[in-house]
């Protein structure tokens, strides 16, 4: 079946708004994205939502006696619009992980919304990390910022300094302290999650 470049080009404003609203949540998520016909799938999904909404909006103007037009170009900003304001509701609840945490209390699954690597860093936030480097160094200090994937990016370590090997447990007497430090994710071996004392 082959397709004119007419055809192409309605499909994709029609997909427009998913695809706009799939970009959103990936910005503020750390899911990975998928690959090309996943996207499309979650445009579809998105476009669906938007083009629903969009419809509801127009019966209620109706409905409350609206009298302005639905012009042509709400086709477009209205669905996009409602799109993207479902993507960043959907950010925030795979960020707090509130949709998965409500059906783990009810036993229907067992899984996190984030990847475990990201889940980790996010439920420790309040902890102080040990970074143990392949080259048998280790680093403490306060993550700052973390990358979203195991394989890729870099640590930023605030109140950072090296731990001596003879010394497993981190003093704050008489120590060498560095502001921060950015380390390359693909030199840490181990990451240890320290809770703050109160002295500290």
């Amino acid at each position: 079946m082959s397709w004119t470049s007419s055809e192409i080009v309605s499909v994709f404003i029609f997909l427009l708004p998913g695809f706009v609203a799939a970009a959103v949540f990936y910005s503020f998520t750390a899911h990975p994205k998928p690959n090309e016909f996943g996207q499309v799938v979650q445009a579809l999904i998105f476009t669906m939502i938007g083009q629903i909404i969009a419809v509801i909006i127009q019966l209620l103007m109706t409905a409350f006696g609206a009298q302005a037009p639905w012009h042509t170009s709400l086709e477009i900003i209205v669905p996009t619009l409602s799109a993207v304001a479902v993507a960043l509701i959907a950010a925030y609840l795979s960020n707090k992980d509130l949709t998965h945490k409500a059906f783990r209390l009810i036993g229907l699954t067992r899984e996190t919304a984030n990847p475990a690597w990201y889940s980790s860093f996010a439920n420790n936030d309040d902890c102080y990390v040990v970074l143990h480097l392949k080259d048998g160094r280790r680093l403490y200090g306060w993550a700052e910022d973390w990358p979203s994937h195991p394989g890729q990016g870099h640590f930023r370590i605030t109140e950072a300094f090296w731990m001596e090997n003879d010394n497993p447990a981190p003093h704050y007497e008489n120590r060498r302290e560095i502001y921060a430090i950015i380390v390359d994710v693909n030199d840490v071996e181990t990451v240890e999650f320290i809770k703050p004392s109160d002295s500290e």
